[in-house]
């Protein structure tokens, strides 16, 4: 999957929006597949079997709702992520009820939608095989939480995993701050933005021995991990 495009399937009746994600993902390595009703998702995920469902809850004829419980009944796995201007406790508890796997409320950025397509696919690719990712000199195990550089091994914690892993998703690009907080801490608080300031500088440490990966801080934006 790291090596092909991803399918995505998108289902949103709100054509402007719709072409901005489409257009967005498509320059991400993504082929899209745009559907203007639940109806038409429907059809759509049985003809083509996508590796990820992005569904507006509010849609004509089926809502996202309906479709996502409508595909768990024959597809378990699948990564499912709906889109809504809803915000109401009672309205994230029912997407997750109905087989969602994430929730992203309207608006929102693209880089966070695509963060969050990345982490859930991962998270199912993790757990049939261990993908070696190259950091310049550097291979990047997520899964045994190495790094390893010629024969050296360093062992990560958890939280440093995850968080090169999200660096690594978007090498050579700007992610939010914001985005790896509420990914990967759940909020962005002074107490968890300090935590990520600490984890980033142990995760430069453990790159210093190639002189060509650099982690930088972007004020006021976010991090950007520059490697070849």
């Amino acid at each position: 999957m790291t090596q092909n495009k991803i399918t995505a399937l998108l289902a949103e009746d709100e054509e402007t929006l719709a072409q901005i994600i489409k257009e967005s993902l498509e320059t991400r390595n993504f082929k899209v597949l745009h559907c203007h009703n639940g109806q038409e998702a429907m059809d759509t995920f049985y003809k083509v079997k996508p590796d990820v469902l992005i569904l507006d809850v509010m849609m004509p004829i089926k809502d996202g709702y309906s479709v996502a419980l409508e595909i768990r009944k024959t597809n378990k796995h699948i990564p499912i992520i709906f889109l809504t201007a809803k915000s109401q406790t009672q309205d994230v508890i029912e997407g997750f009820k109905s087989g969602g796997n994430d929730y992203l409320k309207k608006p929102f950025s693209m880089e966070e939608l695509i963060v969050r397509i990345h982490a859930l696919l991962n998270r199912e690719e993790i757990a049939s095989e261990d993908t070696i990712f190259a950091i310049g000199q550097y291979n990047f195990s997520r899964t045994k939480q190495e790094l390893v550089f010629q024969n050296t091994i360093q062992k990560l914690t958890n939280r440093e995993s995850e968080l090169l892993h999200c660096l690594y998703q978007n090498k050579n690009r700007i992610i939010e701050r914001s985005i790896i907080l509420n990914l990967l801490w759940g909020n962005e608080d002074f107490f968890t933005t300090r935590s990520m300031d600490v984890f980033i500088t142990k995760l430069r440490k453990k790159l210093d021995q190639d002189g060509s990966i650099e982690i930088i801080n972007i004020r006021n934006q976010g991090y950007k991990l520059l490697c070849p």
